[in-house]
């Protein structure tokens, strides 16, 4: 893990809306982008190191973070407001000015083996194909990348990265498959993404990770969580067995 130190800047405001009696999101623009990504993840955490009485959970995407909240704890709380958008609105508001401020945080960086094409990734050729690359290629470059958790979706333990190759970018199957093994590899347009459980699916899978992406046994049941950092790391099929334990 390293140690980054990101800014919150002051001429980005907080916009603040109520979702539901239980919830509001946070907007922090309305493109897809690292830089902002980052500032979701920053503030989170934040927020997560200093809740307000009522906090239940948090909820990150590409540009917005949801907060859901126990009414009548914020309603009771000593936070300035009458109703519960305004106290929550107050507290998340403190949280920017902490955040506006040079804050240090962790940058998890995690090493996924994926045993690529073959039967762990029937699309590999046609991902190769249709950007005029050879299979070995593709490999390479979905490896070179390191790649940002942007949101988990889908399905539970489904995450979206961005960050890959503008060169790997190919469109979602026109007939999704019926049937994705768990651990698949996926690219859809220019984001790759794993597939944690047994699911049907639409994306170009070009590999498999042994790797259990989503456990309900765990204390983090996903093994992946919003603004988390990853790299792609090829191995062979005697590897993945090694891992699977066979």
């Amino acid at each position: 893990m390293n140690k980054q130190k990101r800014y919150l800047g002051t001429n980005i405001p907080l916009k603040i809306y109520g979702l539901s009696e239980k919830s509001v999101t946070i907007t922090f623009g309305t493109e897809i982008d690292n830089d902002l990504l980052d500032l979701i993840t920053d503030f989170n955490q934040l927020l997560l190191q200093n809740p307000f009485p009522g906090l239940i959970t948090t909820v990150p995407a590409y540009t917005t973070l949801t907060v859901f909240y126990n009414p009548l704890n914020v309603i009771l709380s000593d936070l300035p407001g009458e109703v519960c958008l305004e106290k929550v609105s107050a507290h998340l508001n403190k949280i920017a000015e902490i955040n506006r401020k040079e804050s240090e945080v962790m940058d998890d960086h995690l090493v996924i083996p994926v045993c690529y094409g073959g039967d762990f990734g029937h699309d590999l050729l046609t991902v190769a194909r249709h950007n005029n690359l050879c299979e070995s290629e593709v490999i390479d470059m979905h490896t070179a990348g390191y790649y940002t958790v942007f949101m988990i979706g889908f399905v539970p333990g489904f995450a979206y990265m961005g960050g890959m190759d503008n060169r790997l970018s190919t469109p979602r199957k026109e007939v999704p498959a019926a049937k994705i093994p768990a651990g698949s590899v996926g690219i859809a347009g220019n984001q790759t993404g794993i597939y944690p459980l047994e699911t049907p699916g639409g994306w170009q899978i070009i590999g498999r990770t042994p790797l259990e992406m989503f456990d309900v046994n765990r204390a983090q049941a996903s093994l992946l969580k919003g603004g988390d950092r990853v790299s792609f790391k090829a191995i062979a099929q005697d590897e993945f067995n090694t891992y699977m334990g066979v």
